[in-house]
């Protein structure tokens, strides 16, 4: 499984992130879209590990407050629904 995350997230296009948060009612400006793409890729394997590691709310000054909100709620939506995967 870890195998098929590497390579989904080998292909992952800073695109493919911003398609997913316009999705989620998420708009990110140009510096949040790439600080959270990089995020993503540096730091994915760590997360999955460990996801009680990552505390979203060390990121805040990183966005907007209305954009911080909106994907906190989606990082909590997702950790609820699939934590038991993990």
């Amino acid at each position: 499984m870890k195998h098929l995350i590497e390579k989904y997230i080998d292909n992952l296009s800073i695109g493919d992130v911003n398609l997913f948060l316009n999705k989620n009612n998420i708009n990110l400006n140009g510096q949040e879209l790439e600080f959270t793409y990089n995020y993503i890729k540096k730091n994915w394997n760590q997360i999955l590990s460990d996801p009680n590691s990552f505390n979203f709310e060390n990121y805040k000054n990183v966005y907007t407050s209305i954009n911080y909100n909106k994907l906190n709620n989606l990082i909590n939506e997702y950790r609820a629904k699939y934590s038991k995967y993990l």
